[in-house]
């Protein structure tokens, strides 16, 4: 009778234990069950918004992505309107992104992606006529009809280059920044380039399209933040220790070029981001160690089989 009680009150304390274990696992309340992003707009920011949104799923989480200019998802951040935010291109968002940092509304929890990179740009056939620099855009206004191409309003390459057109020591005098959407510059971008025409315009990498058009990256803005770029990921102030298994998937967060360019090549060919990467991963489920290294799902389980039997793998 004794021997019963005692297994009986070992059975119980190891299910309160095992329990216990699991209530210490799911760190995150509730209010972190739905993850606020944005999307700025740019394809490479909808392909990394769809793994992460995918992972999320399959831990029991839910992504809500809004499309929101870059100042708006700054300032949503800080105002803790948002939580994500997963493309902070740098160096040339410098000037948009460290009072946020400076004043500690907003965090960075570290590189996301290495070797990228943005600046602006003429096709090869411009550029073996003359135009190499940003000083020689000036000598050909006539040529380029006095318009450099951009993106949608607020975005970083658009102000460095307007900064440019309004400084009279680069001699672009009557030149016009023509803002529209990275959907609409490619267009008049491929436009051009069909008809052999003159064009200037912003382009960065990883962009599957851009990617395979005869460009040459412009000198003459080194200093400016174009070039080279590596890619952060910012949250709201205090957001990973608020929801540090979420935190703990951000930080292991980390992309790669080819990955980002397939996946920005299937949603250009009709894919939304989320079926685009879900396909990417089912395809290349080998990342998954690596991100979910230590992190759970909502309810406290191993994180990695639940997202590889929420993509069917």
């Amino acid at each position: 009778m004794l021997m019963r009680k005692l297994l009986a009150a070992s059975a119980m304390s190891l299910v309160m234990a095992v329990a216990a274990n699991s209530a210490a696992l799911a760190a995150d309340g509730e209010a972190c069950k739905t993850v606020r992003m944005s999307d700025v707009g740019w394809t490479d920011n909808t392909a990394i918004n769809g793994l992460f949104s995918n992972v999320l799923k399959g831990l029991g989480y839910e992504a809500k992505v809004d499309l929101l200019a870059l100042p708006i998802t700054l300032e949503g951040l800080k105002n803790k309107d948002l939580d994500v935010f997963l493309d902070n291109w740098m160096p040339s968002q410098v000037a948009e992104v460290t009072p946020f940092l400076d004043d500690k509304s907003v965090e960075s929890v570290g590189a996301n992606l290495e070797g990228a990179g943005y600046g602006p740009v003429v096709p090869q056939y411009v550029a073996d006529a003359g135009v190499k620099d940003l000083k020689d855009l000036g000598k050909f206004t006539e040529k380029f009809e006095g318009k450099f191409y951009g993106i949608e309003p607020g975005n970083d390459g658009n102000r460095i280059v307007q900064g440019k057109i309004d400084d009279a020591a680069n001699g672009l005098d009557g030149w016009e920044m023509v803002e529209s959407s990275e959907q609409g510059m490619l267009v008049q971008a491929e436009k051009a380039i069909k008809n052999n025409e003159w064009v200037a315009f912003l382009a960065w990498t990883p962009h599957p399209v851009m990617g395979k058009m005869p460009l040459h990256y412009l000198s003459g803005f080194e200093a400016d933040g174009f070039g080279g770029a590596t890619i952060y990921t910012l949250t709201r102030a205090g957001y990973s220790a608020e929801c540090p298994n979420v935190g703990a998937l951000l930080k292991n967060l980390k992309f790669s070029l080819d990955m980002e360019g397939a996946i920005m090549e299937a949603i250009l060919a009709g894919k939304d981001g989320d079926t685009a990467a879900k396909e990417w991963l089912v395809a290349n489920p080998g990342v998954l160690d690596a991100w979910l290294a230590g992190v759970t799902t909502f309810d406290g389980q191993e994180g990695l089989p639940a997202v590889k039997a929420s993509l069917g793998l």
